[in-house]
């Protein structure tokens, strides 16, 4: 009788388990299905604006944010881990933080395509669709301290979702353009 009792409990528990399981790859899948729908067009404008592919761009926002889930970009609108200014420890008692903060997810992504501008090797890349050659500038310029394994997550990423198909309009990227609009930003001069 114990031994029916307990293997009843212990099926019923695994039960349990594994539905709490499927829910939470449910909750991970939804997820990253609404992060995709809302910032894949936000990608690809500024792949338009700036000659960045929109899958390197997509995909490091994808790791760095958790698909928006992390604490940075829920709390500070930060979806890259770029290191700066916040005022979590004023808003949130408690809460400290090395990463700069947003004012919108929006802007967030708009800092990321003008941290990548300003970069030395920017104007040799510009409107190179190969999102590989790009990952590889960046890792050595320093973006992330986690070197080939960054590399290795962001190529992940970005072959899973698929991602590289975003970049065959890049074809319309004025590539010997020196200036480009940020997204809802007035142009330089105008503001």
């Amino acid at each position: 009788m114990r031994i029916s009792t307990f293997l009843k409990r212990t099926v019923w528990s695994g039960a349990v388990l594994l539905l709490l399981m499927l829910s939470n790859v449910g909750f991970a899948q939804q997820s990253t299905t609404n992060y995709l729908k809302k910032f894949k067009p936000v990608s690809v404008e500024i792949m338009q604006e700036t000659g960045i592919p929109a899958s390197v761009i997509l995909g490091i926002a994808m790791l760095e944010s958790g698909t928006g889930t992390s604490r940075n970009a829920k709390l500070l609108h930060n979806h890259f881990g770029i290191v700066g200014k916040n005022d979590l420890a004023k808003t949130k008692s408690g809460h400290r933080s090395v990463y700069k903060q947003y004012v919108t997810d929006l802007a967030s992504y708009e800092h990321f395509a003008e941290l990548l501008a300003s970069k030395k090797w920017f104007g040799q890349m510009k409107g190179n669709p190969e999102f590989s050659a790009w990952l590889k500038k960046m890792n050595h310029s320093g973006y992330s301290s986690a070197g080939h394994e960054w590399i290795r997550r962001v190529t992940n990423i970005i072959n899973r979702y698929k991602l590289y198909k975003l970049d065959a309009n890049m074809d319309s990227v004025a590539t010997d353009s020196k200036q480009w609009l940020t997204v809802g930003m007035p142009p330089t001069g105008e503001q």
